[in-house]
């Protein structure tokens, strides 16, 4: 600020280098402070864990040195407090180092400074102790802002070789040192290694050294400035010496990375994110359309008719028409706008009509995107940022599913009761529709499209279906792919936390798409994503999930080139594309409900198969676009090879749905320290349920209800049948990661969706100490699924399964699964509860394979004749109590529960009266008489206790 009397005297003059290193000495003193505090007061205190302490573990923890114990947590406040004098200032000497005239970007990067500052007081002075949740939240703030921070002074950075050089060194140790940082937490929280948590505790000091030391470099660049306190009214004496007006002095500014080297627009990036959302719900939209089309061969068991709407998506042909084109491009706002109805059919309460709201959502979306390919078709740049938008789109997409456990909040089976979002995912829709399609496209100039491309149209349809199909299977929700390599406990491979890595596959496929686009479309590319498709299909884990991110990021990687290829060759391209990818989702359909479906033997159980076609169709779109020349030739051939200005803000959008997601990440891993209803008796309620996939009587998603009713009944461990939703057909959902993360339960998902099966899984609030996956003998129907598991039951183990037996129409298959299941359980030594879908009539048949000698396995209540499909069946522990729970419209299948006496043995058929039972031992009392919500205790009207 200049001087507002007189040019003074220079009373004191500072180096911007001290700023730096007050900020570096004060910081690392305040951690390593109370470390040395902490190990020389309470070392084997702060070296222990929930499991695990000294000898074991014998390093502690950032948070165990910082965290309440005193003093090491006021050595690490006081110098804290003493590092946010220097922590401001540097924060506002960047600013005005890196500031240029109508440039925003470095307005950014300070208030992310500034935020990341205040959020670091924040979890500082606010720990867990004294309110959790504000703990996390300041928390994670800080973590997430530390992404743009580093990005952004990268970008910002002065021509400063070395400065430069240090900063990618250690801003690359940092992000490097999350893998190692990650692997070892779970080794701690989920496999509970022993000393995994102190391997772990060193890569989180390593953190600190590294976040801290990109700050220190910046004392390379303050030393071209000068601190100034001036005398402007004589009160002081200083050394007479004249300095410049001026508190700060700018050094050399030119920023590096040309990507983000243009002036921010808050603008353009408005307009991208515009896009962006346009593309989210264009992507919300077909994925809800086999999900409201299943809802109908689910309850007609067979083909009902209905299935003909997946054909919507084929509107494209429609565009071969000049006249058609001509209208659909000149009106294509309109279009986009008649799509939404496919957000409207949330309120349409009839099935049937609220499906076809849906498909003609889905067709006038999938006109109006192509429409708007075409159009800008002579564009390039346009037409690549449209394409980004779409491909964005899904990212949003996939990152709203992890948010809410697997839906999508705009999806016509979810309203508020549920869950959804669905008016403001409406009104966010308009907006983003009239903001995005507000401009009129201008065809004019671009390249010369009178050379017709040199492939047949029918090779970039293969190519096109191949990315949509390969988007729309595996990429739509982050889970998809994890539950392809899951194998049981203990846990091998990534949970459903760690989808995030799935949706940074996608980001860097998308990235590597903008930045390097011309390594894309060649042999080698897809080499590795076909190497991808071998490792997911035929390893489990995580080596399997190794080849799902590296499919993921070159699937996505190719989209640009893909859908620019297309469009040269015209609108058929998109029309016959759909069709191909929709033959495709039917296969998809086919190698699992082969039994009800015409043909259906031909495809059974060849995801191989269809990962084979999947990768021959892409190539055939790569072998198309790299003859017909991807987007970056095209501009160089036409003169035009015009810089991308709208492309920044795009990956802005991008990395903020991606900063978004490292949030969810961290907020849903799970907590592994579930407590039983009813430990003070050692009783463990065990319940079997036939979900229906989730989707109740009236086509809403049930997750919630059924939530409810698990939590009133107080059920421990429950076993869950037809509950793989992980395909096109079903929506790639997943209920037992809603469930089990509201619950606090531990979960098997089961055999994966790759096994072919309609889905068995374990919800537990006993830690499972192993699982099995069984895949039972079934020559002819459908594949039977089991889990056997052994839980830590109260100190003892005790050993669960869960099985889905064949269909009626099967005998054969029936009785090879009965005399698997009943060796099975014979050759279990441990106490042991069976919740199973049987398919049998008490005391005949295959029952008495089930209950017998054989098996050595006992019927919960022998005397219940009125049982066809759902059977509890136990030995070797009390079995104390046994109920039937009616549906409401929930699913089709009542909900079976039992308890059972943990250390105590198996009683007798005696029945008792409830006044005889404990209280801890009794089911509660609200589901008598006329129960609550339409649940009631039904078929004998109350619950059954045993002697």
């Amino acid at each position: 600020m200049a001087p507002r009397f007189r040019e003074g005297d220079a009373v004191v003059a500072l180096s911007g280098k001290w700023i730096s290193w007050a900020h570096t000495f004060v910081a690392y003193s305040a951690f390593l402070g109370a470390l040395v505090v902490g190990l020389s007061l309470h070392y084997q205190k702060i070296v222990q864990n929930e499991y695990y302490g000294y000898p074991q573990e014998w390093f502690p923890s950032v948070s165990s040195t910082i965290g309440d114990r005193y003093p090491e947590r006021a050595v690490f406040q006081f110098f804290i407090a003493m590092t946010s004098g220097p922590r401001f200032v540097l924060v506002f000497l960047w600013y005005v180092l890196t500031a240029r005239p109508n440039s925003t970007l470095p307005k950014i990067v300070a208030g992310v400074g500034l935020f990341r500052t205040l959020s670091c007081g924040g979890w500082t002075y606010v720990t867990s102790t004294d309110d959790h949740g504000w703990h996390d939240i300041f928390m994670i703030s800080y973590l997430v802002a530390t992404l743009p921070w580093t990005l952004g002074c990268l970008s910002l950075s002065p021509h400063n070789a070395k400065a430069v050089r240090y900063r990618k060194i250690l801003a690359g140790s940092f992000f490097g040192t999350l893998v190692p940082l990650v692997y070892f937490f779970i080794q701690h929280k989920v496999h509970k290694v022993p000393g995994a948590y102190t391997t772990y505790a060193f890569f989180e000091w390593a953190l600190i050294l590294f976040d801290v030391g990109f700050d220190a470099v910046t004392a390379l660049d303050f030393d071209a400035f000068e601190l100034v306190i001036r005398d402007v009214k004589g009160s002081s004496r200083g050394d007479r010496k004249q300095v410049a007006d001026v508190v700060l002095e700018k050094g050399k500014d030119k920023p590096i990375g040309n990507v983000f080297a243009s002036d921010f627009s808050w603008t353009g990036f408005l307009d991208a994110t515009a896009d962006v959302y346009n593309g989210y719900v264009f992507w919300s939209m077909l994925t809800s359309l086999g999900l409201t089309v299943w809802y109908f061969p689910l309850w007609h068991m067979g083909i009902s008719g209905y299935e003909v709407m997946v054909m919507c998506t084929v509107s494209p042909f429609l565009l071969v028409k000049a006249s058609v084109r001509s209208f659909v491009v000149k009106n294509v706002r309109y279009v986009h706008i008649l799509s939404l109805s496919g957000l409207l059919a949330y309120l349409v309460r009839t099935p049937e009509y609220r499906l076809f709201s849906v498909a003609f959502g889905v067709s006038m979306s999938c006109l109006a995107w192509s429409a708007t390919w075409y159009a800008e078709r002579t564009q390039q740049s346009r037409l690549e940022s449209r394409i980004l938008a779409w491909s964005i789109g899904l990212v949003l997409s996939s990152v709203a599913k992890f948010a809410l456990y697997t839906n999508n909040p705009v999806w016509p089976i979810m309203h508020a009761e549920n869950g959804g979002w669905n008016n403001l995912g409406l009104i966010l829709a308009i907006a983003a529709t009239l903001r995005s399609t507000r401009a009129v496209t201008d065809n004019r100039g671009g390249i010369d499209l009178a050379k017709r491309p040199q492939t047949s149209p029918l090779l970039a349809s293969l190519g096109l279906a191949g990315l949509f199909f390969g988007m729309h299977s595996l990429l739509s929700d982050s889970s998809t792919m994890v539950l392809w390599v899951w194998e049981g406990f203990p846990v091998r491979g990534p949970i459903a936390a760690n989808g995030i890595l799935t949706i940074a596959a996608m980001g860097l496929g998308i990235l590597t798409g903008i930045f390097i686009q011309s390594t894309t479309l060649n042999w080698v590319n897809l080499m590795l994503a076909g190497m991808g498709a071998f490792i997911l299909t035929s390893f489990h884990n995580w080596f399997g999930y190794m080849g799902a991110l590296l499919l993921a990021t070159n699937l996505m990687a190719v989209a640009t080139p893909l859908v620019a290829s297309a469009v040269r060759h015209g609108p058929v391209t998109f029309g016959l594309g759909f069709l191909i990818y929709n033959v495709l989702v039917l296969a998809h359909v086919w190698v699992v409900a082969y039994a009800f479906v015409p043909g259906g033997p031909l495809l059974r159980e060849h995801t191989d198969w269809l990962m084979m076609a999947t990768i021959m169709a892409l190539a055939a779109g790569v072998y198309a676009a790299s003859k017909d020349g991807s987007i970056r030739k095209q501009r160089i051939q036409s003169g035009k090879n015009v810089p991308r200005k709208t492309t920044p803000y795009y990956t802005y959008v991008l990395l903020s749905v991606e900063l978004i997601g490292l949030a969810i990440s961290y907020l849903r891993f799970p907590t592994n320290d579930y407590v039983p209803y009813h430990k003070n008796e050692k009783v463990i309620t065990a319940g079997i349920w036939t979900i229906h996939f989730s989707l109740d009587n009236d086509m809403w998603s049930s997750e919630r209800r059924m939530r409810d009713l698990i939590k009133e009944l107080e059920i421990d461990v429950v076993g869950l049948l037809e509950s793989d939703l992980q395909r096109i057909i079903m929506g790639n959902r997943d209920s037992t990661q809603y469930l089990a993360e509201d619950l606090g339960m531990y979960v098997d998902y089961g055999p994966g969706p790759n096994k072919h099966t309609w889905g068995s899984a374990l919800l537990s609030k006993f830690p499972i100490i192993n699982s099995t996956h069984h895949l039972l003998p079934s020559p002819v129907g459908e594949l039977a699924p089991a889990i056997h598991a052994t839980l830590n039951a109260y100190g003892e183990l005790v050993d669960v399964v869960v099985f889905h037996s064949g269909q009626e129409e099967d005998p054969e298959d029936r009785r090879l699964q009965s005399e698997y299941l009943a060796d099975l359980m014979r050759a279990v030594p441990r106490p042991l509860i069976l919740l199973s879908y049987l398919v049998i009539t008490p005391n005949e048949g295959n029952y008495k394979t089930y209950v017998g000698p054989r098996s050595g396995m006992k019927d919960i209540d022998p005397s219940d004749w009125d049982r066809w499909c759902e059977y509890i069946l136990y030995k070797g522990i009390r079995r104390s109590g046994y109920a039937r729970v009616s549906r409401s419209t929930i699913t089709d299948t009542e909900l079976q529960v039992g308890k059972f006496v943990v250390g105590q043995p198996e009683g007798s058929d005696e029945q008792l009266n409830e006044d005889q039972v404990p209280e801890g031992l009794r089911f509660p009392s609200m589901f008598r008489g006329q129960g609550r919500r339409d649940h009631r205790y039904h078929v004998f009207d109350e619950p059954r206790y045993f002697v």
